[in-house]
């Protein structure tokens, strides 16, 4: 299982290098090309995900012993990711410097400040939808947790309904059993009464 998860590493490190000298790139581009740097780099990300994924099945294989060497490699891997993302985004809106000057003037400064608000809306936007997808999840597991309940509930129902069925029968029984007895006693009692006359 581990030699699996090294693959997976290594796949990782060649992967998130070229990410890394894309992102570089992706600022000094600008048309047709940009676009289809950024469009390579969100396929190359994905791939990263994905690897991401198996490894983290990978994990839960490793004998427990092992495990939490593997689960801190993951999470260093796991923040490497968040950065790459980061980096992409910042890259994607921005221009160089040549760019920038030819485009705005002597706004370049206000446009820095712009380009900051901007990405400090996206990360904002980004937890926001982090935080719902979290509270959208919790509410499907509870919805399942109350799911079993009800069925546990309706399965305990049915089986003090069936309980409540046989002391019936049960009472019965003991009334038939009752009048059987008083009978036998009553012709006991004649029959002795009987023969002492």
């Amino acid at each position: 299982m581990s030699s699996d998860f090294e693959a997976y590493e290594q796949d990782f490190g060649t992967i998130t290098a070229e990410i890394t000298n894309k992102i570089g790139r992706i600022p000094k581009l600008s048309g047709e090309e940009k676009t289809q740097l950024v469009l390579n780099v969100d396929k190359q990300l994905e791939e990263v995900r994905e690897l991401l994924e198996q490894m983290d099945l990978e994990v839960r294989e490793i004998p427990i012993q092992s495990r939490a060497m593997y689960n801190s490699r993951l999470k260093s891997y796991k923040q490497e990711m968040e950065k790459l993302e980061k980096d992409f985004k910042r890259s994607r809106i921005a221009y160089s410097d040549e760019v920038r000057n030819e485009l705005l003037g002597d706004d370049a400064g206000s446009s820095e400040s712009q380009r900051a608000h901007l990405l400090d809306n996206t990360e904002k936007l980004e937890r926001s939808s982090r935080r719902l997808e979290a509270g959208y999840q919790i509410a499907v597991e509870t919805e399942q947790v109350g799911q079993e309940i009800l069925a546990n509930l309706h399965s305990d129902r049915e089986k003090i309904q069936r309980a409540r069925e046989r002391l019936r029968e049960t009472d019965a029984n003991l009334g038939k059993s009752s009048r059987i007895l008083t009978g036998i006693c009553d012709l006991l009692v004649k029959f002795l009464l009987v023969r002492t006359i």
